[in-house]
């Protein structure tokens, strides 16, 4: 018998359980292939991010700011937009709309959100991880967080090589072409800097 997980757990493991299973229903009742495969992709992350909690145990918060982002994303694909509304390419979605006409859209801010609390996990890990001489904590200076920020950015490089993979396996994807790559790419990068930078300011705010 397998051991349920810890009680501080169980409301984001309902959670993200709740909205996959529907996001998941409703992908295979459309037969979009697209999202099965990014469904598959969040149950590994989702897994990972149990194991990185395990070891080094992530706060509340990082839990359920994860959590939102995979409820976002899953909505992105999900949801349909009603008729007039704008939006880019050929699948009226979520995903697709724009909140500022070819300027800014959700998918650029799911980017920008999702990459921003990753380079909050970095830090987090690497806090965790590592002890001044004295037995202090770790500070986030420049350095440390540049490095965050650097590891951020290289985790959303990643998803755009899953992205990419999509493209290549399945027809008729979302994904869009190069500009959509690279505006995906300068949201990652403002969102890791917009966290490196408000963990360095709560951190001086708390006088530490």
């Amino acid at each position: 018998m397998s051991t349920p997980p810890p009680p501080r757990l169980l409301p984001v493991f309902l959670f993200n359980g709740a909205y996959m299973a529907a996001a998941a229903a409703v992908f295979v009742a459309r037969r979009n292939g697209e999202f099965i495969f990014y469904i598959a992709v969040m149950l590994v992350l989702i897994a990972v991010m149990t194991v990185v909690h395990r070891r080094v145990r992530l706060t509340q918060g990082l839990l359920w700011a994860f959590s939102a982002w995979g409820l976002g994303h899953m909505a992105g694909g999900l949801v349909p937009l009603p008729a007039g509304w704008p939006y880019n390419g050929e699948h009226a979605v979520l995903y697709s709309l724009w909140f500022i006409p070819e300027r800014l859209k959700y998918d650029h801010l799911i980017h920008a959100y999702g990459f921003g609390i990753t380079t909050w996990l970095c830090w987090h890990v690497l806090r965790t991880a590592l002890r001044q001489p004295d037995g202090g904590a770790v500070r986030p200076t420049f350095g440390m967080l540049t490095l965050c920020a650097a590891a951020g950015m290289g985790f959303g490089a990643l998803n755009e090589v899953l992205e990419f993979i999509a493209v290549l396996t399945i027809p008729n994807t979302n994904v869009g072409g190069y500009e959509n790559t690279a505006w995906d790419m300068v949201s990652n990068l403002v969102g890791a800097l917009a966290a490196a930078g408000i963990i360095r300011v709560t951190w001086r705010l708390a006088g530490r």
